[in-house]
């Protein structure tokens, strides 16, 4: 299906609420996270969380250079008394973004943006490193 340069800013402004909030749970989850299994995922969490900053200001950059204006809004987020349970909505998060990420990617290639495409193509590789991080954490 065709999309308009303004759907797809409409798009991308909502994957910057979610990447905002996936940088607030990831901070609030390595923070409360407990357990010595959990001990080096609470660490990557961080990291996580800084990456997950990161991508929200490529997208900033790509929407303004798409002539949008960046969301300042904030997608819902999970929080959790359980460990485990924090992990598996993180996993959610992840699975949501690569799932949406796949879908811009297409989106931008159809609208000949080929330099957001392949930005596009660098936050959807490490949305997919932090699934791999957050499965094997969970043992699977």
């Amino acid at each position: 299906m065709a999309i308009t340069k303004e759907e797809f800013i409409i798009e991308l402004n909502k994957d910057l609420e979610w990447e905002y909030a996936a940088a607030v749970q990831y901070v609030q989850h390595a923070a409360v996270i407990t357990g010595p299994e959990y001990d080096s995922i609470s660490k990557e969490l961080v990291i996580h969380s800084n990456e997950e900053m990161a991508h929200a200001v490529t997208l900033s950059v790509a929407i303004t250079d798409l002539g949008g204006t960046p969301t300042i809004d904030v997608e819902k987020r999970s929080i959790s008394a359980d460990s485990k349970e924090m992990l598996e909505q993180d996993l959610v998060g992840e699975e949501t973004a690569i799932k949406r990420y796949k879908e811009r990617i297409s989106q931008a290639e159809t609208l000949g943006e080929y330099g957001i495409r392949r930005l596009l193509e660098d936050i959807l590789m490490q949305e997919e490193e932090h699934r791999r991080d957050l499965m094997s954490s969970l043992g699977r």
